[in-house]
């Protein structure tokens, strides 16, 4: 009899093996990788918010039934051609993987481009209704080109045919200094080297060493909408559009458009157009030259001939010199022959009056004045004599006052009381007995004359030294040179 299975038996998956969570999660990771690999997955863009701060980049990818999330490392997005936007539908390659922290799988996109060219045109078309809401198309802002640039700045592909051949434009119709700036013109990283070439440009000082331009060409040959999609870019529009050089956009060929033709201040159908449009044609310029001269010259000669018409057709119209003078000359004979009459009439009239007023004329009133004066001046001669005696008399008064006090005050007076001034050889007087050295030559003016004497010291007290307390002073003895006296 067959035994009856246990109830542990019974229930499914009893001999199933045990997984941890991770390990689970890790196995459904390595099942999803080993067996998708890379794909490429078309969708809708949902979600996106631009790039996180650490520089990844996270939506999800829809269509009308599913989604998908999707990631976009901060590596792979800087080197990606199309930039992500909200709502646009794409194509996507990457990997199947999962992310076992939230139990979800996604794609981690490498590459990322539009699903096709409808997609590339309606994301087109989205810009160009952007750009022009914020009025970057307005024909009021575009800067007119100058009519002779000094200097033209081309930023285009350093080794493409279009160079060569704007420069040989430049060659042929007027040479001038052209600046290059290197950009690459198509691929990744292309939009962002020309719109830095454009800023570039404008931040060259003027006058600096090297030359800012006058005029700017964005310049690309033609090819397909992806291969000119750079210069559809946004950082490229608002370059160009915040550029204070003027600038010709020369992308493409004729049927070729792009959003920087639409916000450049002029866009020329083919690079080597933009060329004749920066600089103008030498012949040209020099025949325009002549038939302005021809044309001054021209406009000249009819002035002259005009203005010659002219004047001789008024100069008919003229009266004659003499019939101009004619009555002028009339009324000045008469004024001269009225004239000579009434000089001849004022001059008797005068004389008459003169011989007149002449008879009352007299000397006698003169003379008398003067004698007048005569006296008068003599009186005040004797009152100034008479008053200039006696103010010297009074001040000769004074001074013999003084004269006399000066005589009493002075050492005149003491020496004719029989007092003797004594003077050492210097002219210095000498007051004191202990200043003078034995020996020394002294002089000694008396009231009637001075003597010259030299001084004799005592040798048995010495000399200059000070006497005892209540003891006599030595005497000095002195005698006059030549032995004529002595003084004690």
């Amino acid at each position: 009899m067959a035994s009856t299975p246990s109830t542990s038996d019974a229930r499914p998956g009893a001999n199933a093996p045990e997984f941890s969570v991770s390990e689970l999660s890790g196995a459904i990771k390595r099942a999803l990788e080993d067996g998708f690999g890379y794909v490429r997955l078309r969708g809708e863009i949902s979600g996106y918010r631009g790039p996180h701060a650490s520089g990844h980049c996270y939506f999800a990818l829809k269509d009308d039934r599913a989604k998908i999330e999707a990631v976009i490392w901060k590596g792979s997005f800087g080197r990606l051609r199309f930039k992500p936007e909200e709502g646009m539908e794409v194509v996507a390659q990457g990997k199947i993987t999962t992310f076992p922290g939230s139990s979800k799988y996604q794609i981690v996109i490498e590459q990322l481009e539009p699903a096709g060219a409808g997609a590339l045109m309606a994301l087109l078309e989205e810009r160009k209704r952007k750009f022009a809401a914020e009025g970057l198309f307005e024909e009021a802002r575009k800067k007119p080109r100058p009519f002779l640039p000094k200097v033209v700045g081309i930023v285009t592909s350093p080794t493409g045919a279009v160079i060569r051949d704007m420069l040989h434009g430049f060659n042929e119709r007027f040479p001038t200094c052209v600046l290059v700036w290197p950009v690459r013109v198509q691929g990744e990283g292309s939009a962002a080297e020309v719109a830095a070439a454009i800023r570039g440009f404008n931040a060259l000082e003027v006058g600096g060493k090297i030359p800012r331009p006058d005029v700017l060409i964005v310049a690309r040959g033609g090819g397909s909408l992806e291969d000119l999609w750079s210069f559809n870019e946004e950082i490229v529009v608002r370059a160009a559009a915040e550029s204070r050089i003027p600038l010709i956009s020369a992308v493409g060929h004729e049927t070729d458009w792009t959003l920087i033709d639409l916000v450049a201040d002029a866009r020329a159908p083919t690079p080597t157009k933009a060329a004749e449009w920066a600089v103008p044609k030498y012949s040209e310029l020099i025949e325009a030259l002549d038939k302005f001269q021809l044309r001054k010259r021209t406009a000249i000669r009819r002035v002259l001939a005009d203005t010659r018409t002219h004047l001789k057709a008024s100069s008919r119209g003229l009266p004659k010199l003499q019939d101009l003078i004619a009555l002028p000359r009339q009324r000045f004979d008469a004024v001269d022959r009225r004239l000579s009459r009434a000089l001849l009439a004022n001059t008797r009239a005068h004389g008459t009056r003169l011989a007149r007023v002449s008879g009352r004329l007299s000397a006698q009133p003169i003379v008398q004045k003067h004698s007048r004066c005569r006296e008068r001046l003599d009186v005040l001669e004797r009152r100034a004599g008479q008053a200039l005696l006696n103010r010297v008399a009074v001040r000769r008064r004074d001074l013999d006052g003084k004269s006399a006090l000066l005589k009493s005050l002075g050492y005149q007076s003491v020496l004719s009381r029989g007092f003797a001034l004594v003077r050492d050889e210097t002219g210095v007087t000498v007051r004191q007995a202990r200043s003078v050295s034995p020996g020394a030559a002294l002089s000694v003016q008396f009231s009637d004359g001075r003597i010259g004497v030299v001084a004799d010291g005592d040798p048995a007290t010495g000399t200059g030294s000070e006497p005892a307390a209540g003891a006599k002073p030595p005497r000095q003895k002195t005698r006059t040179r030549g032995g004529q006296g002595s003084l004690f």
